[in-house]
């Protein structure tokens, strides 16, 4: 007795319209334009929209940033003092020493 034998020949026949929507359904989830991929292909897009809407914010703070650098001089000199030291022709410079560790002094020798 075969295996061919074991199995009725109508079986055979009602069995390949269900391998044929399981292999359909195979494809249709995890095929390359699948479910699945459609899924990740959404979120990634979702992603790239949080991106892009960061930089358009980061955009126009430059764009403020670099309209009041052209228009606002008291914003220009503020800038210029803080991040490149600068200081008007007529004021004096006070240069302190940090309150941290005090100078390091000769250790008493013993005579």
């Amino acid at each position: 007795m075969s295996t061919t034998e074991a199995i009725p020949k109508g079986t055979w026949f009602s069995l390949w319209p269900v391998v044929l929507v399981l292999a359909i359904l195979g494809v249709a989830i995890w095929g390359d334009k699948g479910i699945l991929c459609a899924l990740r292909a959404n979120q990634q897009k979702d992603d790239l929209l949080r991106q892009i809407q960061v930089l358009e914010s980061a955009n126009q703070e430059l764009r403020k940033e670099i309209e009041a650098l052209k228009s606002n001089p008291r914003y220009l000199e503020a800038i210029a003092r803080k991040e490149l030291g600068m200081v008007r022709q007529d004021e004096l410079v006070y240069q302190f020493r940090s309150q941290g560790k005090p100078a390091s002094q000769p250790a008493p020798t013993g005579n």
